[in-house]
């Protein structure tokens, strides 16, 4: 294989606009939150063309098949021709549900308190 078989993943990442910056891309790739082959990956890492990546972004963990590979930050409408989204329904629905909820506070109450806080955060994470 040549060189331009293989690109870093943080790289990709950033050019097929799965994350706004190469920055954080590779921040996601130190915490743990980006997956190629059941393992979790350095920002080092090369992909190449057939690979599928796991993204984390909670609420939902997306799923994609790398097309080809791409160097440089594309349009959004041109993503479609570098990866395919293989991301389940279920895991579409976890977005869908975790808009719907909401949480009223009455005006004058002040602050929730760390019980409260507790609870809430309880609450958006299912």
């Amino acid at each position: 294989m040549t060189a331009s078989d293989r690109l870093r993943i943080d790289k990709f990442l950033w050019a097929a606009r799965i994350y706004k910056t190469r920055g954080m891309a590779a921040e996601a790739c130190k915490k743990g939150r980006i997956i190629l082959d059941d393992v979790p990956v350095k920002a080092s890492r090369e992909v190449k063309t057939g690979d599928v990546i796991l993204v984390r972004k909670l609420p939902a963990v997306y799923t994609f098949r790398i097309k080809k590979l791409i160097e440089n930050r594309i349009s959004a409408r041109k993503v479609c021709e570098y990866i395919e989204d293989m991301t389940s329904i279920e895991e579409l629905n976890k977005l869908r549900i975790s808009d719907s909820i909401f949480y009223f506070r009455e005006k004058g109450t002040g602050r929730p308190t760390k019980k409260e806080r507790r609870i809430l955060d309880n609450l958006l994470k299912e």
